[in-house]
């Protein structure tokens, strides 16, 4: 039987597993400076940056995140548990709306990541996918 740890543990590789999907975790400084030229939409609770991969980048067709927090969030057990709380919105959120062939670099904010109510981060995270991916059928504001 698997445990609750157990399923929130990332799989080999630096991957998260789900049911919907899985997420690759970027970890060169490459990855989050591309992302950091790219589209971007700033909320209450964090900034997601997000971009397209070429064709001939690796991952393939493969959702990657990126988590990252300055030391202006805090000391580092805070900045661990903003990350915690942006690795959890990832797997909820990102993996239903995200797309795959993008990269996703979730940056926590100080003093509000940490303690935003999470059902209100999880809204502002979806509003903040469909306004970087508006579908053919709605028009753009």
């Amino acid at each position: 039987m698997m445990d609750v740890q157990d399923a929130a543990k990332p799989c080999a590789g630096g991957s998260f597993a789900s049911t919907a999907g899985s997420m690759v975790v970027l970890q060169k400084r490459r990855d989050f400076l591309a992302a950091a030229r790219a589209k971007r939409h700033s909320m209450p609770g964090c900034l997601i940056q997000a971009r397209r991969r070429h064709e001939d980048e690796t991952g393939g067709s493969e959702l990657r995140v990126g988590f990252t927090c300055s030391k202006k969030v805090g000391n580092a057990v805070a900045r661990n548990r903003a990350k915690r709380r942006l690795r959890e919105l990832a797997r909820s959120v990102l993996i239903g709306k995200g797309k795959p062939g993008w990269d996703y670099v979730l940056i926590g904010r100080a003093e509000v990541t940490a303690t935003r109510p999470y059902a209100q981060m999880q809204a502002e995270l979806a509003h903040a996918l469909d306004r970087l991916h508006p579908s053919a059928a709605s028009p753009q504001t």
